[in-house]
């Protein structure tokens, strides 16, 4: 049978692509990003619904994450016979929940720092990439810190959106999004959101499942095209190490990258004064600043490759035979 084009996912296939070009060339605004507009609404809404309850938190991460999915849906429905609008919504949707520029800029900027021996400035910076404090962090640990967080974020700012996006659509990447951006406020483990946060914890961590190993498989395949990285190390180690994390998924992309880059992730970390003692993943040497630029090419990479292969596999389904 001929085979016939489904102009919706080829819409989509086109939108995606044209985002994620457009996550490298158009910068974030300073000012009303849709992130940090749903930032907003969801705090909002925290302070309506908060109350230190598990079944408080199942509510309110529904609400959180239903009411952005249900208007993409709408968006979805109205655009489906509109393949150029369709296209474009896509590509905005992409734009705005892909984070891999930014993250390789805020990488940048702690090199710059720590290259410039600016331990006050990068102790600064760093909260632009994760919580731990850094108060009294040397130069290997403010590096570590970054690379881990470069990996980690690779997933869950481009992988992972990417991903939903080649299964879902503009609601796929909507609904990750609100997800993950909830997860962000108020996943983290502290006497307020101890039992609220369980449910947006969660979920995010199953909607990072198959994204989180994706990401460490491709962090292998491009392992080879970064000057002084190892495809072997890092296969080795991720399968090794992967799942020692106390995370289900942050430990697939550290310590893929750990083995990729040759050094040693984990160790002690300390948040809001409690210290946290994470296993060792990789057992190279420790990382250093020079690392930084290395690990945020690979994040570029793997980035670029799960793009490509989100447009892919929605054009394999664009592509269908008639009945």
């Amino acid at each position: 049978m001929p085979a016939v084009i489904r102009p919706d996912l080829l819409a989509t296939a086109v939108g995606v692509a044209v985002g994620a070009v457009l996550d490298h060339v158009v910068p974030d605004p300073r000012r009303g990003h849709p992130v940090a507009l749903y930032g907003r609404f969801a705090a909002a809404l925290e302070r309506r619904l908060y109350a230190p309850t598990r079944p408080r938190g199942v509510l309110y991460a529904a609400v959180a994450v239903g009411v952005p999915v249900v208007a993409s849906v709408a968006v979805d429905r109205l655009t489906r016979r509109r393949p150029v609008l369709r296209a474009a919504a896509t590509a905005v949707a992409t734009w705005a929940v892909v984070g891999g520029a930014s993250l390789r800029r805020e990488a940048g900027a702690m090199h710059e720092l720590l290259a410039a021996d600016d331990l006050p400035g990068a102790r600064e910076r760093l909260s632009h990439l994760c919580g731990r404090d850094p108060a009294g962090l040397q130069s290997p640990a403010l590096a570590r810190a970054v690379v881990e967080s470069v990996a980690e974020n690779t997933a869950d700012a481009v992988v992972a959106p990417l991903f939903w996006g080649a299964v879902a659509g503009v609601p796929g990447l909507v609904g990750y999004r609100a997800a993950n951006t909830l997860d962000a406020m108020v996943g983290h483990r502290s006497d307020r959101y101890a039992r609220f946060g369980w449910a947006s914890a969660r979920f995010d961590d199953l909607l990072n499942l198959v994204p989180s190993r994706l990401t460490g498989l491709l962090t292998v395949g491009v392992a080879p095209l970064v000057r002084r990285s190892s495809a072997a190390e890092a296969w080795r180690t991720w399968r090794r190490d992967g799942n020692a994390h106390p995370s289900p998924n942050a430990g697939q992309c550290e310590a893929a990258t750990a083995g990729a880059l040759g050094i040693r992730l984990g160790g002690r970390n300390t948040y809001g004064g409690t210290v946290d003692e994470r296993p060792v993943l990789g057992d190279g040497r420790e990382a250093q600043p020079a690392d930084i630029l290395p690990a945020a090419r690979l994040s570029f990479l793997v980035g670029s490759a799960a793009a490509g292969l989100g447009a892919a596999v929605l054009l394999l389904r664009a592509a269908r035979s008639t009945a």
